[in-house]
């Protein structure tokens, strides 16, 4: 047998296994961009409406096409009574993120029909697909966020914009503008970051010519897992553990020694601040000037401040999660419900992705690098 090995590489770090142009990430500048243009410049001037767009088709539309995409979704918002009785079946204890899973699966049953070409490749298919998942999944979480403490859900609105909406679902009532435009520009910020996890798992699902609502559950069950869309939640347990912002130091000079890691700080990409970080405690700043500051806020910049001679000189900055979960609890949203709102978004890019491999894709197979032994023999039963 041959020592020639090749490489093991773990997690495919920096391993290309696709060409893409939909997003773009410059780690070393802090740099990110959907077809081409700055999440700061999106973020700014952009509503996640538009951005779906962008994203699913390459270009920002012009208003009669983004009034057509806006009304197209607006008629999808609502969701099949069977899936409202398969949720109110769900036991009270399931985390938003199983709920979603199976009910995104179970999408696929009401809209392909049998024996119709289930990967959607005609464009009207694809189309319709696209706008039903991107639709319907906030429908999904507000649904089962209400139904699981007793409560109706709460029907769609067709005249309130996507976060406008979803913010009404939960609730009940219309939420103040300014919390409207945080809740889309956090959609706009969580919409796409090139090849991450849940994206890979979406599309070596989509590569098996699966169907598109398969391959969003699939991207929805590795989004739950706590390295990567969870984290919010623990930076908000560690921040809490800290609990004073006079016990900060302490704190991350206590990790330091351990070398242990501080939650919602570095990021595989990133060597410098996540430019999403950014805006999204720009959006609290706006939140604070409103209804005041939250404790934990000043917490958080605390530790941001004192790692930046040691962690932030290594590269080790501050994520899109270190500060998204304080945005969230400021205006209220439940802290198991942080993912799901992170998959609402994720939703658009990974569609992207779908959309873009559709008819193109070759099914995925890497290679393994066996380590075990060769030449055993079986042993009988009674030899065992």
């Amino acid at each position: 047998m041959s020592d020639n090995k090749p490489s093991y590489i773990p997690g495919l770090a920096g391993v290309p296994v696709t060409e893409s142009s939909i997003s773009y990430v410059d780690g070393k500048r802090g740099h990110l961009e959907y077809r081409g243009i700055d999440i700061e410049e999106l973020a700014e001037n952009s509503t996640f409406e538009e951005i779906c767009h962008l994203l699913l088709y390459g270009n920002l539309p012009a208003k009669h096409e983004l009034d057509e995409f806006n009304a197209e979704l607006r008629s999808h918002r609502r969701i099949k009574y069977r899936i409202i009785d398969m949720i109110k079946c769900f036991p009270d204890s399931t985390h938003p993120m199983d709920a979603l899973q199976s009910a995104v699966a179970a999408l696929g049953m009401f809209y392909l029909p049998p024996n119709a070409d289930r990967t959607c490749s005609d464009p009207q298919a694809a189309r319709s697909a696209c706008v039903r998942l991107i639709a319907k999944v906030p429908t999904i979480v507000a649904a089962h966020a209400r139904m699981r403490n007793g409560d109706e859900p709460v029907a769609p609105r067709d005249d309130l914009s996507h976060a406008a909406n979803f913010l009404y679902m939960l609730t009940g009532e219309e939420a103040d503008p300014l919390m409207v435009r945080i809740m889309d520009v956090a959609f706009i910020v969580h919409a796409e970051h090139t090849l991450n996890a849940s994206t890979f798992s979406a599309m070596v699902t989509a590569s098996t010519l699966a169907d598109p609502y398969t391959v969003i559950s699939s991207a929805i069950g590795t989004l739950s897992g706590p390295l990567h869309g969870g984290a919010n939640e623990e930076v908000l347990d560690m921040l809490d553990e800290i609990g004073s912002y006079d016990r900060a130091e302490a704190y991350l000079n206590g990790k330091l020694a351990n070398r242990e890691k501080i939650t919602g700080l570095g990021h595989r990409v990133y060597k410098t601040k996540d430019p999403r970080a950014t805006l999204l405690q720009h959006l609290y700043d706006e939140l604070a000037k409103k209804y005041g500051a939250d404790p934990t806020y000043e917490i958080a910049k605390h530790i941001e401040e004192l790692s930046q001679g040691t962690l932030g000189a290594k590269g080790v900055c501050p994520n899109v999660d270190f500060y998204s979960g304080i945005v969230y609890r400021k205006i209220g949203i439940d802290r198991d419900l942080f993912t799901p709102i992170f998959a609402i978004a994720r939703v658009a890019g990974w569609l992207a992705h779908w959309l873009e491999k559709l008819g193109k894709s070759r099914i995925y197979r890497p290679m393994q690098i066996y380590v075990g032994e060769h030449g055993l023999k079986y042993v009988p039963m009674e030899k065992r």
